[in-house]
């Protein structure tokens, strides 16, 4: 889990889209995230609004990190050989 929160410390400041386990997808500037993965976005905006027309209205919002399903990152955002190397790190223990 720490690797995760690390990663995404890393993207604050950047725009991702965040899927819940209601189907609700939220897109908007990463503000925050902490240990727990909980999630605070700013400038958000609903990607599905004809679904979810009564979200129109919410420009910043908090996502407690157990309703995520997945987060989408920005394709410059990803550093695939840091991952790599924290992953090994992680499996190694250390």
């Amino acid at each position: 889990m720490q690797l995760f929160f690390s990663y995404f410390k890393d993207l604050v400041g950047r725009e991702v889209t965040v899927e819940l386990k209601n189907d609700l997808a939220l897109r908007g500037t990463l503000h925050s995230v902490d240990q727990y993965l909980n999630i605070k976005l700013e400038n958000t905006r609903v990607v599905d609004q004809d679904k979810y027309p009564h979200m129109l209205s919410v420009r910043n919002c908090f996502i407690r990190g157990s309703v995520v399903r997945y987060v989408q990152l920005p394709p410059d955002g990803v550093d695939v050989e840091l991952l790599h190397d924290a992953t090994r790190r992680e499996a190694r223990g250390g």
